[in-house]
């Protein structure tokens, strides 16, 4: 079974109150009970019935759910962690984009679209190559084979309760949130 992850390390980071980091948790935990709950209840319908189709549908939605969650708070701290001047990351920034700068205007800006979502630097292993993305819904949009570097959520719920509709308020609170470390990690950097 799946267990919920503690991120309680997050409270206190600077502009995430605590109030709505532990909503937020318990929204990821949600997603974690009901993975578990699927993953039991699909082994109770018989294939081809419109239950155990609707079981396994929705098993994307929740599954995703839980395990962007778990990139979003993963890429987060307190203070956050600068990006490496040197690091392979900041270079392949300054070789797409001219600079960090510019790559930032654009994942902010991707950020910013209106509509529910996440924003997510990705990275394609066959093609070896990074890029900015917009995930609707969390079991539309994903793209297959690329891997999640950053993640951004950017639903309502990850920001309503501090910043109103001010979603570039959150989103810059976000930015310096970032651990560049583990951003840098995930590409194998």
């Amino acid at each position: 079974m799946y267990e919920t992850k503690n991120f309680s390390n997050l409270l206190g980071l600077e502009g995430f109150s605590d109030t709505l980091l532990n909503n937020h948790f318990t929204l990821y935990s949600g997603y974690v009970t009901n993975v578990n709950k699927l993953v039991d209840l699909m082994k109770t319908k018989e294939v081809g019935t419109p239950e155990y189709t609707e079981l396994h549908r929705r098993f994307g939605w929740e599954w995703n759910g839980m395990r962007l969650h778990e990139l979003y708070f993963e890429n987060m701290k307190s203070g956050g962690v600068a990006i490496s001047s040197d690091g392979e990351l900041k270079k392949v920034f300054d070789y797409l984009w001219g600079s960090f700068e510019n790559w930032q205007k654009d994942f902010v800006g991707i950020g910013t679209m209106r509509g529910i979502g996440w924003a997510v630097l990705a990275y394609d292993s066959e093609k070896k190559m990074i890029f900015n993305t917009w995930v609707d819904e969390h079991n539309t949009g994903n793209l297959v084979g690329a891997i999640p570097l950053l993640v951004m959520d950017v639903f309502e719920h990850s920001y309503m309760t501090d910043y109103g509709t001010k979603r570039a308020d959150y989103i810059n609170a976000f930015m310096k949130a970032i651990d560049w470390s583990v951003v840098e990690k995930r590409l194998g950097a």
